[in-house]
């Protein structure tokens, strides 16, 4: 048996290589450590081999410094009893939104941690752009690798922001790297990840590397956020596109190929110089589709989607993802209501709030757990308040027949709007462009709520309405949860009783 197992690990080694694959999560061998304890610079912390004046804390990531830290048994069970309010700095008022109180001045999160790992580069990563991926840094940090600095915290800012960087000049393959990270902790007035009442707040806010990191390499053009949107008439007609990113310092030509099962496209691009460009292809046709459903409606049928750049005669990067044909419209009825369609047919929404665990821990056992109870329920659909859940997550709804509607959150700086300044303009706007592209390529995904408990005042408004357009989000969306009408119009929801 283990011998099978062999030869299909490495048969999958195989294919993956064959098929130019070249990513690598960064989840071990991490450490962290309060920046007041660390007299080392970035440059100094980041280079290989650098041994601490005492011992750090041992970090899995995915994670919080407070998760590290209940994980190294460094501080109790935090769901025992009153367990949490031991923990140093927990001593804001039992009901209130901690969120959008200041950190306490005792507590070992007032100031921002270190977070440090080594690693392996495979020699084959020569001559490759290699890109530095965070899916979630909440909330700000200064990055450092092999004693180079590649962003600083005055940009890097924003849990809901995906920064990718290039750090080709900065990786080492073939050899020994370091990667250090100082992460500063949310205050009142970020926009970070706040529970409200969904959860207590943990006393370090959530500050921390929340979501994967990851060094990946591809030729000097990459592509990123594939999106099968539909439009049935008579059929299903297929609109694709994605986005292209030059690395070079040179303009490139070349063709991005694609294939649907057996059908196959093409589209010549040019790109210049660090330009990062959407690119769609002419729009075709299925005749005789095989659509997707939601749960107790119909299957849940998936298509894959294969695209690769190929420039002078060599394949610069690859994609692969599944896909589900399926077209959700909307409507206001003749009393103000708010109707949704999928596929022509009228879908009743009938779901539950959704939110995360108080550490923000995760695991695909517990996310498939928690979908098999929402089905079992008989409810077809999870809402996210400011809690968007991981690709894994929106996977396993697509081939359940989950619908998600998703959003931002309520009671916290998210709906304090009047006291926004230029930077969380700035953080919203592009939280919101990294969340609809992640999240336009699931069938799942059906609606989008660019406020909570309240709709957002005009300016900000346009700054949300201005990126649904750019982004071509092809799915419903509205102002917010209640029936505040805004210059964007009536939203056909309610929240009065018996919530209210």
């Amino acid at each position: 048996m283990r011998y099978r197992s062999l030869i299909l690990a490495a048969l999958l080694a195989r294919v993956a290589a064959a098929s130019g694959e070249s990513k690598m999560l960064l989840r071990q061998n991490w450490a962290i450590q309060p920046s007041a304890e660390v007299d080392e610079s970035g440059a100094a912390l980041s280079v290989a081999g650098f041994r601490p004046a005492r011992a750090w804390h041992p970090a899995t990531v995915p994670t919080t410094v407070f998760g590290a830290l209940v994980a190294a048994h460094v501080y109790p069970d935090p769901y025992f009893g009153t367990s949490l309010r031991s923990v140093p700095g927990v001593s804001y008022a039992i009901g209130s939104n901690f969120s959008n109180a200041p950190m306490p001045d005792d507590s070992p999160f007032h100031k921002p941690w270190w977070f440090r790992t080594e690693f392996q580069l495979p020699a084959d990563y020569r001559g490759k752009t290699l890109w530095l991926g965070f899916d979630g840094i909440n909330f700000r940090a200064n990055v450092w690798l092999n004693g180079q600095q590649i962003a600083a915290s005055d940009r890097l800012a924003g849990a809901w922001r995906l920064f990718e960087f290039d750090v080709t000049a900065a990786a080492k393959p073939g050899g020994a790297n370091a990667l250090a990270i100082e992460i500063f902790p949310p205050e009142p007035g970020d926009l970070a990840i706040t529970f409200v009442d969904w959860n207590p707040l943990p006393p370090d806010k959530g500050m921390g590397l929340w979501r994967d990191v990851s060094i990946s390499a591809t030729g000097p053009v990459a592509i990123r956020y594939p999106v099968v949107t539909t439009h049935l008439s008579g059929g299903a007609q297929l609109n694709i596109r994605a986005e292209l990113k030059n690395a070079s310092a040179q303009p490139i030509e070349g063709v991005l190929k694609g294939r649907v099962e057996r059908m196959e496209f093409s589209e010549a691009v040019k790109l210049a110089a660090h330009e990062t460009k959407v690119i769609h292809f002419a729009p075709f046709k299925v005749d005789s589709p095989r659509l997707w459903w939601p749960a107790q409606v119909g299957p849940q049928n998936l298509y894959p989607l294969d695209l690769a750049f190929e420039t002078g005669g060599k394949t610069s990067d690859i994609s692969h993802t599944e896909f589900g044909i399926r077209e959700v419209t909307s409507e206001l009825d003749a009393k103000g209501h708010r109707l949704f369609h999928i596929n022509g047919k009228n879908i009743l929404i009938r779901g539950a709030g959704y939110t995360f665990d108080m550490l923000l821990r995760s695991s695909p056992e517990r996310q498939e757990a928690e979908l098999r109870y929402v089905r079992d329920m008989n409810l077809n659909a999870v809402r996210f308040e400011g809690k968007l859940e991981d690709d894994h997550f929106l996977e396993l709804c697509d081939r359940m027949g989950i619908l998600v509607l998703a959003g931002w959150c309520c009671c916290d700086h998210w709906e304090q709007w009047a006291q926004w300044n230029q930077e969380d303009d700035v953080v919203a706007a592009e939280s919101l462009r990294d969340q609809l592209r992640r999240l336009a390529r699931h069938p799942s995904v059906f609606d989008w709520l660019y406020g909570s408990d309240n709709p957002p005042p005009p300016k900000i408004e346009q700054i949300y309405l201005d990126v649904i357009k750019d982004v071509e989000w092809p799915n419903p969306y509205q102002s917010s949860a209640t029936a505040k009408k805004t210059p964007a119009g009536d939203t056909g929801v309610k929240m009065t009783g018996p919530y209210e």
